[in-house]
Order: C-alpha cells, then sequence, then structure tokens
C-alpha cells in the first residue's frame, strides 16, 4: 500500500426475515481515520481497524478499534488486525470477532461466514483518472451468522466486495451513494459517485449468481429521507415507476449513513444495503476531532 493510499474488504448480510444484519469493513490505511489524516498519510500499515457493525432489535453493536501495524499479520488468503480476523478458504469467507463495542462498553465475539455463489474478478474504476477502484468479489452469497455476544444467530444473503486507492477519498469525491441489492437470480449493484471536478460517474451493474454481470443503463437519481439525527442528505439511484424507501437507518452519523432500503431492480422488489458518503462534511476539521470518540486507537 503507497503513501497516502488505502485498501479494504467489505462484507454484509441480511438475515433472511430482514430482522438482522451485520457489515464488515477489514481497512488497511483506514481511510476514515483521523490518526492517519493527522500523520501526513506516510505509513499507511500502521492505521488498520476492523469495523464491525451488528443491526437488528436489541442487537446492535458497534465498534472500530483501531490498530498498528506489529498487531496486523496479513498473509495470501488472511489477515488478522488485533484479535480478530478474516480467511478466505476457496469457498467461504469466515470472520473471527473479538472486538469491544464503543461509546458502549460491551463484547463483541462470535463468528460470521460469507458464502459466494459465485466469483467476479472485473475491477471497475469509480473516478475518471482510476486512482480509486472497486471489485464487487462476491456480489451474490449467502451468509450464516454464530455470535455469543450478542447471543445471535441467523442466515440469510449477503455480499463482499474491495476498495484500494492510491490517495485519500476526499480528495477524489465530494459524496457519493452505493446500493447494493439481493435479487432472485443474483445481484444489483449501483454507484452514483461525485467527482471533486464537478462530474459525476454513474455505475449499474446487474449480477447473475455465477459472478458473471451486464451493465445496464442507470435508473435516474432520487431523493431519500434525510438521516433522522444527522440530517444528512441521501439519494439513491432507483427505478423511475417506484419510490424508493427507508427500512431502517443503521448508521447515522454527520458524514455517512447506512440504511436498508425497501426499493426495486428490474422491476423485483428487494431490501437493500444503501451507503451515503459525504466527504466535504467528513474533511471538516471540527468534525475529524469528534472521531476519536468512535474510533479508539490501540496498540495490543
Amino acid at each position: 500500500m503507497p503513501p497516502q493510499g488505502y485498501g479494504w474488504w467489505y462484507a454484509d448480510g441480511i438475515s433472511d426475515d430482514g430482522a438482522y444484519g451485520f457489515s464488515i469493513i477489514a481497512l488497511i490505511g483506514s481511510v476514515f481515520s483521523p490518526y492517519y489524516a493527522w500523520s501526513g498519510r506516510h505509513n499507511p500499515h500502521d492505521y488498520c481497524a476492523l469495523n464491525v457493525g451488528i443491526y437488528g432489535r436489541g442487537k446492535k453493536r458497534w465498534t472500530m478499534t483501531e490498530r498498528r501495524n506489529d498487531v496486523v499479520h496479513q498473509a495470501m488468503n488472511t489477515i488478522a488486525i488485533g484479535p480478530s480476523s478474516l480467511k478466505w478458504d476457496g469457498n467461504a469467507l469466515t470472520i473471527h470477532i473479538d472486538e469491544w463495542a464503543v461509546p458502549l462498553p460491551r463484547k463483541v465475539r462470535g463468528t460470521l461466514r460469507v458464502i459466494p455463489t459465485g466469483l467476479n474478478t472485473q475491477t471497475f474504476a469509480l473516478d475518471d483518472a482510476g486512482r480509486h477502484q472497486w471489485c464487487p468479489i462476491a456480489p451474490s452469497a449467502r451468509v450464516e451468522a454464530d455470535l455469543s455476544a450478542p447471543n445471535l444467530r441467523f442466515s440469510g444473503h449477503g455480499y463482499i466486495d474491495s476498495n484500494w486507492g492510491t490517495e485519500p477519498l476526499e480528495a477524489g469525491f465530494t459524496h457519493w451513494d452505493w446500493s447494493r441489492a439481493s435479487l432472485n437470480e443474483g445481484a444489483g449493484l449501483l454507484y452514483d459517485a461525485f467527482q471533486r471536478d464537478g462530474t459525476n460517474r454513474q455505475l449499474a451493474l446487474h449480477f447473475q449468481k455465477d459472478g458473471s454481470f451486464k451493465n445496464i443503463p442507470p435508473p435516474p437519481r432520487q431523493r431519500l429521507k434525510n438521516c433522522p439525527i444527522w440530517r444528512m442528505p441521501r439519494t439513491t439511484l432507483a427505478q423511475a415507476s417506484i419510490a424508493p424507501k427507508i427500512k431502517a437507518t443503521q448508521e447515522d452519523t454527520p458524514f455517512y449513513s447506512r440504511s436498508w432500503m425497501e426499493t426495486e431492480f428490474l422491476d423485483e422488489p428487494t431490501l437493500a444495503v444503501h451507503e451515503s458518503l459525504d466527504l466535504n462534511k467528513f474533511a471538516n476539521p471540527i468534525i475529524r476531532t469528534m472521531l476519536p470518540f468512535r474510533m479508539p486507537r490501540r496498540t495490543f
């Protein structure tokens, strides 16, 4: 990973009944780290974190503890960040979690498995200069959650991707919206990225379960309700014939939201994972000084 660079691996899942879910992000050169930004971003490997979000009534947990390079171990198919790890065995991604939630110090412990139905190797540039890349590794997958803290077990649909770049996100973009929708015969993925030069780049992809895909015309942009607490605006690409609706806002911050959204993709009703990211707000020095309260840095 070069200086100024970043990389992450992302996985999520929603239970078949739509009641529970998770998101996992393993980060090298953590793009949201105030410590990495304040350091001048010379050594991305010294700013690593595992972000864990567990969602559902009575089960919600959130953690993003940042750790130094000497407690991060990476090999071809594994990465361990402190006491937690991700391992790919050729068939499934197994995530072992052993973390403490913030701001309330509650344990987050257990195992998540994401089993792709097919794999994709195609990489997509999110910006015109090609400094920011995205690969939807497993657009369609099954998930199995077995957690002891909180006590939660479920099966459902899931997803894996990876992003990486050679400059900070806020250098390339002002904001973006992203969503992934599980379909009966695959998955739908939508990116709406607004570049720093004022242009925007849209991706609309329809994946089959085996990992093959085709580009489709991007649907029109539609407004969603602002986040309930921080009132951050959010939009999505969605069919003109329907009005997408936020079912639940899972993360509500001054610059970022993660939600579950009822929408349609190619006329199929679905429950999608949706994210909005405002990089102008993220770069605000006042907001950056707030982040250590949610992102503690540890030396072990």
